[in-house]
């Protein structure tokens, strides 16, 4: 068995692995570049929000819905097979889109883009998973961090270009560019044969492979602390917002949260460099306890200095999180339908941002910033609650499946 190591720099360098990331990653900006990128161009044609809105919600709810279906197949014929349809279709939308002449036109482009967005950060962790889960598993929580590194990165860099070009006066080109690095990324992935993991149709004998569910107790367990993370987002969002309007200075709200996302990188990067002998799933209850005291300090927030600095206390807890839900994923499933786990994750994590963004909002109007804030402990809660659920679950399982 090959001696496991530890860092980013020796993971990279497995035959293959550099160039599926980074392809996935390039895809990802794209992919992170969309919704914003829908608002700008809807309301530039339209001089509408409400029109932008829909635009961007279609996309958003599509992506969702669909995703993890779309993942079924890819699953199932494999991802070399599959991908090229997505890319093809969502090129077509955003064709589509950018040539549509009627803001109905537009929404139901845009609706359909998103319903054929390919999940490149599932696809990327799933082919970590079948290079490194037979000899090399204890290294899984390192990839994971890296996918975590990237997604994190793709959402600082591709909002903020989005938002140069459309201030430039350019949201045709910012939706152009989003599209091509979505689909120039997803057909180098494609074309990466060697490194994709073997669709679940069949084995290589030609005979049938035993088709597992997902719904089992420890998966849903995770899909739940992934919309509870969710919670954790959409509150964050809108919470820092009005207060910072609240305090009479919007402009703070910016530093603020490029401040917790840098706090999230640097949590996410130093997590990934050494290996944890703790359990997954004790881990995970830890850094969910971290993160509902640190979000208890929100709502006494009596100035922006004071919610900047628990902000980026308690964003440092997400990234690991998020690899440990990662890594328990992988564990609780089979790989015939990892990347529909992967994928149905990320759709629990936005229906939970989109509840607690609409909640939030209202708390923000009825009571005030602090309101609002008082979700995110509120969130917390609850995630430690399901850490601790599914670490019952899990102690009565073989320690290779925690």
């Amino acid at each position: 068995m090959p001696r496991a190591t530890t860092g980013y720099g020796p993971l990279l360098r497995t035959p293959g692995a550099a160039a599926f990331f980074l392809t996935a990653a390039f895809g990802r900006v794209g992919i992170a570049m969309t919704g914003l990128g829908l608002v700008w161009l809807l309301h530039d044609r339209t001089g509408s929000y409400a029109t932008a809105g829909l635009a961007a919600a279609g996309f958003a709810l599509a992506e969702a819905l669909v995703g993890p279906h779309l993942a079924r197949l890819i699953d199932r014929f494999g991802q070399t097979r599959v991908l090229p349809f997505y890319l093809l279709g969502h090129g077509a939308a955003v064709a589509g889109l950018l040539l549509s002449t009627t803001p109905a036109a537009a929404i139901v482009a845009a609706t359909c883009a998103g319903a054929a967005v390919p999940q490149l950060g599932a696809l990327s962790a799933a082919r970590w998973a079948h290079l490194l889960r037979a000899e090399r598993a204890d290294e899984l929580p390192t990839a994971f961090s890296l996918e975590s590194l990237a997604n994190a990165t793709a959402f600082l860099l591709g909002p903020v270009l989005v938002t140069a070009l459309g201030a430039a006066g350019h949201p045709v080109l910012a939706s152009a560019i989003a599209a091509a690095l979505i689909v120039g990324g997803g057909v180098a992935l494609a074309a990466q044969r060697g490194t994709a993991p073997p669709p679940a149709r069949g084995s290589t004998d030609g005979t049938p492979r035993e088709r597992s569910s997902l719904l089992r107790p420890a998966f849903l367990l995770l899909a739940l602390l992934n919309l509870a993370i969710g919670l954790y987002f959409g509150t964050m969002g809108v919470a820092v917002t009005a207060f910072a309007v609240g305090q009479g200075t919007p402009a703070v709200a910016t530093p603020i949260i490029a401040a917790a996302s840098l706090s999230g990188l640097l949590a996410g990067w130093l997590y990934g460099l050494r290996k944890h002998p703790t359990p997954a799933h004790r881990q995970l209850v830890l850094v969910t306890i971290y993160l509902t005291a640190t979000a208890a300090l929100l709502p006494l927030a009596p100035s922006a200095l004071w919610l900047g600095v628990g902000v980026v206390l308690t964003e440092a807890a997400i990234p690991p999180a998020l690899v440990l839900l990662t890594v328990l994923t992988e564990r609780a499933v089979q790989p015939t339908t990892l990347t529909q786990a992967f994928t149905w994750n990320n759709s629990a994590s936005a229906a939970g941002s989109a509840l607690a963004a609409a909640l939030a909002g209202r708390a923000a109007d009825a009571w005030g910033p602090s309101g609002a804030l008082v979700q995110a402990p509120v969130a917390g809660l609850v995630l430690v609650v399901l850490a601790l659920v599914l670490s019952l679950v899990l102690a009565r399982r073989p320690a290779r499946l925690r």
